[in-house]
C-alpha cells in the first residue's frame, strides 16, 4: 500500500478516466440534440443561433474566469460539486419553458385517432388528413383527419395551400410555413415507427373569412367583428407567446451555461497540477480518448431511449424532454465520482497574467497569428454544423437514431485514427495537416448541402476524424513548437478556449440569419467556399514567412544520456549556447 495516499497516481487515474467517462456520456445527452428541441419549441433559425451563440460566449470567457477564482481561493472541489449539483436544476428548466405555438400538433404515442389544438384566429382552417398508405380508410390508428383553425397564416385573397408531407417519427411541423418548407424534400414513401404503415400527412388550407377590407360587409369587417375580439386577443397572445418563449429559453441556457461551463477547465487544470507534482504529465494527455468513449456511448444510447420513453414522460409537450432527464441522472453520477476526483493540496506559484502573456505572444508571430484566425473561422464554420445540421437531417426523415449514429461514426473516427498521430505529425509539416483538415471539412459541408435522404449522411462522417481530430493535432503541435517555456497550457487554453470559443458564436450569430434569409444549403455552400479560399490564402502567406527552428529546452533535456558520447560534448555544448541566446535575443 502506497505510504502517502494524496499521491496514488494509479488511483487518481483510474477516478479520472471514470470521471471523464461519465462526462462525457453526460455532454452527449444534451448537447447534440439542444438546438433540435429548440426548434420543436417552436424557434426559429435566428432565434437558435443567438441562444447558441450565447452559450458558446460564456463557456469562452466565463470559465476561465472561474477557475482562476476557483484555484486562487483554493475552492476547486466545492466548484466541481456545486457545478454539478446546479446544473442538474438548471438543465430541467429548460423542460418547463412552453412551446411558443399552442396549435402545434404532435401524433398521439398511444394511437388515439384525434389531433387537438387551443384557441385560433378564425379565417382561416387547416385540415389534416392523416392516411395510411396501404389502400383504402380503416380502423389503422394511422388514419385519422382533423381540422384546425391556425392564427396569423396569410394567403393571397382567393387562394388556398394544399400541402403533403410525410414524417416517420410522429412529429407534425409547427407551422404550415414549416410544412411547407418540409414537402419540397420529403416527396417519398418513408416507413413510419408503425411497421409496414407508412402515412401520409396531407395539409389543406381553406379560407373562410373574408379578407379585412373597410367597405366590406362579410364578416371580416371591423364592423362584424364583436364575436371574434377574443380570437383576435389571442392571436396576439400567441405573438407574444413567442416572445416569452425566445426570453425564457435564453435565460434558461445562460444560466445553466454559468453553471456547467467550468466544470471541464478546473477538473482539467486539477487533475494536470496533480500529475505535475510527481512528473507524470506524459500520462495526462491520454485521458481524453475516455471522454470520446463516453461520448460514443452517450450519444446512442440518449438516441435509443428517446424513440421509447419520450411519449410517456410528456405526451402533450415538445419531444426530447427525455435528453435533459438522462443528462441529470449522468450528472449525479458525475457528482459522486467529483467527490474522489484528484485535486493537488499543494498549489504552485504562477503568475496571474499568463493570458495576458499568451495574447502577447500570438500577436508578435506571424504564424500564431495566421493560427488563430484559422481556429476562429473553423469554429464558426463548424458551430453551423452543430447547430443546424440536425435540422436537415430532420427534414429528410433522419430520427434521432440516425442522428446519434452519425455522431458516433465522427467520434469512432477520431479514435480509430489516434494511432496515426505520431506518423502524421512526422510525415507531414504542420501548415500541411492543417490544409488537410481544412480541405476535408470543406467537402463535408459540400456534401451536407446535397444530401437526398435519411441516410446520405452517414459514409461522409468519417471525414471528420481529420476534419476535428487531425486538425487540432496540427494545431496542438504547432503551439507547441512556438510557444515559450512554461507557457504550453496558456496559448493552448486560449487557442481552444477564447478563439475557437468565439468562432462558434460569432458562426452562430451570422448562420441563423443565412440560413432564415437563403436555406440550410445555401449555407454550408458558402461555408465551403470561405474555407477554400482561407486555405488557398494561408498556403500563399505561410510560404512567404521565413522558416526558423526554435530549440526548446524541453528536447535537450530528453536527450538519454546514453545517446551522448564524449565527442558528442561540443556538439551539445554548441546547441545549448545557441539556445539561450536566441532566448536572450527574443
Amino acid at each position: 500500500m502506497n505510504a502517502n495516499p494524496r499521491w496514488d497516481i494509479s488511483r487518481a487515474l483510474g477516478v479520472a478516466k471514470l470521471f471523464h467517462l461519465v462526462c462525457g456520456v453526460r455532454e452527449a445527452c444534451v448537447t447534440p440534440f439542444l438546438t433540435l428541441y429548440l426548434r420543436q419549441l417552436g424557434l426559429a433559425a435566428p432565434w437558435v443561433g443567438i441562444l447558441m451563440g450565447t452559450k458558446h460566449l460564456i463557456a469562452a470567457f466565463w470559465a476561465p474566469v472561474c477557475a482562476f477564482l476557483a484555484k486562487s481561493y483554493r475552492k476547486r472541489r466545492v466548484l466541481l460539486i456545486g457545478s454539478l449539483l446546479s446544473s442538474v436544476g438548471a438543465s430541467l428548466l429548460m423542460v418547463l419553458i412552453p412551446a411558443a405555438d399552442k396549435n402545434r400538433m404532435h401524433l398521439p404515442c398511444n394511437g388515439s385517432s384525434g389531433v387537438t389544438s387551443t384557441d385560433a384566429l378564425p379565417g382561416v382552417t387547416l385540415r389534416v388528413n392523416i392516411t395510411s398508405a396501404q389502400g383504402p380508410a380503416s380502423r389503422h390508428p394511422a388514419n385519422r383527419t382533423a381540422e384546425v383553425e391556425m392564427p396569423g397564416f396569410r394567403n393571397p385573397p382567393g387562394e388556398s395551400d394544399r400541402e403533403t408531407f410525410r414524417d416517420p417519427h410522429g412529429y407534425v411541423a409547427p407551422s404550415v410555413e414549416g410544412a411547407r418548407t418540409t414537402s419540397q424534400v420529403l416527396l417519398h414513401p418513408v416507413t413510419s415507427g408503425l411497421k409496414d404503415h407508412p402515412w401520409e400527412v396531407t395539409f389543406e388550407m381553406v379560407k373562410t373569412a373574408l379578407p379585412l377590407l373597410p367597405g366590406g360587409k362579410g364578416p371580416g369587417n371591423p364592423a362584424n367583428l364583436s364575436g371574434t375580439k377574443g380570437k383576435a386577443w389571442a392571436f396576439d397572445l400567441s405573438l407574444g407567446g413567442l416572445r416569452w418563449t425566445f426570453i425564457l429559453s435564453l435565460g434558461s441556457m445562460a444560466f445553466w451555461e454559468l453553471l456547467a461551463a467550468p466544470l471541464e477547465q478546473v477538473a482539467d487544470d486539477s487533475l494536470y497540477e496533480y500529475l505535475d507534482f510527481v512528473d507524470a504529465t506524459d500520462r495526462y494527455r491520454s485521458l481524453w480518448v475516455w471522454r470520446l468513449l463516453g461520448m460514443l456511448a452517450g450519444v446512442c444510447g440518449i438516441a435509443a431511449l428517446v424513440g421509447q420513453l419520450d411519449c410517456f414522460l410528456m405526451n402533450s409537450g415538445p419531444l426530447g424532454v427525455v435528453h435533459f432527464y438522462g443528462y441529470s441522472v449522468v450528472s449525479t453520477l458525475a457528482l459522486l465520482v467529483s467527490i474522489f476526483f484528484p485535486i493537488p493540496i499543494c498549489q504552485r506559484w504562477e503568475p496571474s497574467y499568463k493570458s495576458i502573456k499568451a495574447l502577447s505572444i500570438v500577436g508578435s508571430d506571424p504564424r500564431l497569428i495566421l493560427l488563430a484566425f484559422t481556429v476562429v473561422l473553423t469554429g464558426a464554420i463548424v458551430s453551423t454544423v452543430q447547430n443546424f445540421l440536425f435540422w436537415h437531417m430532420k427534414d429528410h426523415g433522419s430520427g434521432e437514431l440516425v442522428m446519434g449514429f452519425s455522431v458516433a461514426l465522427s467520434l469512432l473516427g477520431e479514435i480509430l485514427l489516434h494511432p496515426f498521430k505520431t506518423a502524421l505529425l512526422r510525415k507531414l509539416p504542420r501548415v500541411g495537416l492543417v490544409g488537410l483538415g481544412l480541405s476535408c471539412l470543406a467537402g463535408q459541408l459540400l456534401y451536407y448541402s446535397f444530401l437526398w435522404s435519411w441516410w446520405s449522411v452517414l459514409p461522409v462522417q468519417i471525414l471528420s476524424a481529420i476534419s476535428n481530430g487531425a486538425l487540432w493535432w496540427a494545431v496542438g503541435a504547432s503551439v507547441e513548437d512556438l510557444a515559450t517555456p512554461r507557457m504550453e497550457r496558456a496559448l493552448s487554453a486560449l487557442f481552444r478556449g477564447h478563439f475557437y470559443g468565439s468562432g462558434c458564436s460569432l458562426g452562430s450569430f451570422v448562420g441563423g440569419f443565412v440560413v432564415m434569409r437563403f436555406s440550410l444549403a445555401v449555407l454550408y455552400q458558402a461555408c465551403c467556399v470561405a474555407l477554400l479560399l482561407w486555405l488557398a490564402l494561408l498556403l500563399s502567406i505561410q510560404q512567404r514567412l521565413p522558416q526558423e527552428r526554435k530549440i526548446k529546452y524541453s528536447k535537450l533535456l530528453s536527450m538519454e544520456v546514453s545517446d551522448t558520447s564524449d565527442s558528442e560534448q561540443g556538439t551539445e555544448r554548441d546547441w545549448l549556447v545557441k539556445a539561450m541566446r536566441e532566448e536572450h535575443s527574443d
